[in-house]
């Protein structure tokens, strides 16, 4: 299993120029794209499409929930709640444009395990948990997978998902700050949060590895992303290299 990622600062990369990088993409060979009209397509974004609706329906949720257990920050909860309400609607109309029924029975299954835990979280007060599990895991989560989707994907769901990974980057962030601000009181809470819903996400991946593999996204892929995404997410907050290997032991466990 994947490490969580570690970034030294003197080791970074220096930036790209904007010719740069445009030059890149116009070398770079385009990624094949999927009959987004086969009926194995259709049938495999009944539930990836599902997946994504349900998953910004509860982040909707999730936020107001949160909102309630930090009154000062409820406006800003507020208005991230309102973002995920949109992103739901967007992915809905995906969905719609190739005439493909999402299967929400599914979706709400597949989250039951991380939604419960949240549930529970919030009744017991533990905010710092709801941090890791909304702001941390799913967004990372979120983030690695549109990003993955994003060159695979039809025409339309691309320009609906490129506006809706650019909002989740500001959840993330969000939730970042607050527990840096937050790290010494927070940080055995994170610690247990990690070692209870990290490996919910190798088994989520793991229910749906053929359905993404049809809409040309692996999961290699998908778990380098996402441990990238969250590793440094972890860093961020102010977790150190070798407490971040013992909280990706204890995840995978």
């Amino acid at each position: 299993m994947q490490e969580l990622a570690v970034r030294p600062e003197q080791e970074q990369e220096p930036k790209q120029t904007q010719t740069q990088a445009q030059t890149q993409a116009q070398t770079q060979e385009p990624e094949p794209q999927p009959d987004f009209t086969s009926e194995t397509y259709k049938d495999a974004y009944s539930r990836i499409n599902a997946i994504v609706i349900e998953g910004e329906r509860e982040a909707h949720n999730n936020y107001l929930a949160m909102g309630e257990l930090l009154p000062d920050h409820k406006a800003k909860l507020a208005d991230l709640a309102k973002m995920e309400k949109r992103h739901e609607k967007g992915f809905t109309r995906c969905g719609k444009n190739l005439s493909v029924t999402a299967d929400m029975d599914f979706a709400r299954e597949y989250f039951s395990q991380l939604h419960g835990n949240f549930q529970n979280a919030y009744k017991e007060g533990k905010l710092v948990t709801c941090f890791l599990i909304q702001s941390l895991i799913i967004e990372a989560f979120a983030i690695a997978a549109y990003q993955i989707y994003i060159p695979v994907a039809d025409p339309f769901a691309r320009k609906i998902t490129e506006g809706v990974v650019q909002d989740e980057f500001k959840h993330l962030n969000f939730g970042e700050q607050w527990l840096k601000e937050n790290f010494e009181a927070s940080k055995a809470e994170l610690e247990e949060a990690n070692k209870q819903n990290l490996p919910l996400i190798w088994k989520m991946l793991n229910q749906v590895t053929e359905d993404a593999r049809v809409l040309g996204m692996e999961k290699e892929e998908l778990i380098e992303e996402f441990m990238d995404k969250y590793g440094e997410a972890l860093s961020n907050i102010g977790f150190s290299g070798p407490e971040l290997m013992k909280m990706s032991a204890a995840g995978v466990s």
